[in-house]
């Protein structure tokens, strides 16, 4: 019963200090604007403890974060999800999501009762919601057969969020390999399914970069995930999960303007930072990198609102 995710709350971003706004933007919250509620992927922090990624997220006044069972470390490094959502609640944070299903659409009951002990795990931590990621090795058929079995695999999927009162995380991968593009083909089927109340989308806008663009579909969307891509000798379709880095002044993925139609278009979630680059992994004080990052995109907001 606890599916929550998207409170409505687009604007309750919870700073520890007027200081770690941006000028511009301290100038919008005092004139009674809004800004945007921030969570971290535990993938950006990904040599951290689950402990570090609490605290990190806390002391950015983050709502909540993302935690995933493919990092090196177990998942909540082998404490019980129970504990781990009580250590998240004292930190006055959610465990949004754990990620995730990989290749769900690789179906099998193996890989069913895969996703049924994630559920469980996160009802147990009382997290909100699982993710689901499309195979991405470029098998499964045509397009039309991708699709179909895609289908056929969230249609199993289905009952069980609906037993354990979970929100299934869809994330469309941009890369050509992936059997699914775009956002538009996960809307179809998800509204076929006539499950909109379990199934939302991850808007990646490294992903909707690569799928180059498209509808936002903000009303299906339960979670956005930001990173930046700067190396400009990189063409599109050379652009990989290792080139994403923190979002700043020499993103090439249009962060911004994405950011700032999703929330004209009533997107109300966590914007959470997922970067994948070594770069980043390795940082000597990855939460001051991720305050100037967040600083950044707020400013940005507040500045293309005005």
């Amino acid at each position: 019963m606890q599916k929550k995710l998207a409170t409505g709350s687009y604007g309750s971003h919870n700073h520890n200090t007027y200081e770690e706004l941006g000028e511009s933007a301290l100038n919008r919250c005092a004139a009674g604007g809004t800004l945007p509620d921030f969570s971290v992927n535990h993938m950006s922090l990904a040599n951290a403890s689950f402990k570090s990624l609490l605290t990190c997220a806390s002391q950015l006044g983050c709502v909540g974060v993302e935690v995933r069972n493919d990092l090196s470390a177990m998942l909540f490094d082998g404490l019980v999800a129970r504990q781990a959502g009580i250590l998240a609640r004292e930190q006055g944070l959610r465990i949004l999501a754990l990620a995730e299903v990989c290749a769900f659409d690789d179906f099998s009951e193996h890989k069913l009762a895969v996703a049924q002990s994630l559920m469980a795990t996160a009802v147990a931590s009382g997290a909100e919601a699982i993710s689901f990621i499309p195979r991405n090795d470029g098998q499964g058929g045509s397009a039309q057969e991708r699709l179909d079995t895609i289908r056929q695999s969230l249609a199993r999927y289905q009952p069980l969020l609906e037993e354990h009162g979970l929100i299934g995380l869809v994330e469309p991968l941009g890369f050509e390999s992936c059997s699914l593009r775009f956002k538009s083909d996960a809307v179809c089927i998800i509204e076929d399914l006539q499950a909109t109340h379990c199934f939302k989308l991850v808007h990646d806008t490294f992903h909707h970069h690569l799928a180059g663009g498209g509808p936002l579909f903000a009303e299906h969307t339960g979670m956005v995930h930001v990173s930046g891509v700067v190396d400009q000798t990189l063409l599109v379709g050379q652009m990989l999960d290792e080139h994403r880095v923190l979002v700043d002044q020499s993103d090439l993925l249009e962060n911004i303007p994405q950011l700032r139609e999703l929330s004209a278009s009533g997107y109300v979630g966590p914007i959470s930072f997922e970067a994948f680059s070594p770069d980043i992994h390795t940082l000597p004080d990855p939460e001051d990198a991720l305050r100037g990052s967040i600083n950044f995109i707020e400013s940005g907001l507040v500045v293309n609102a005005a």
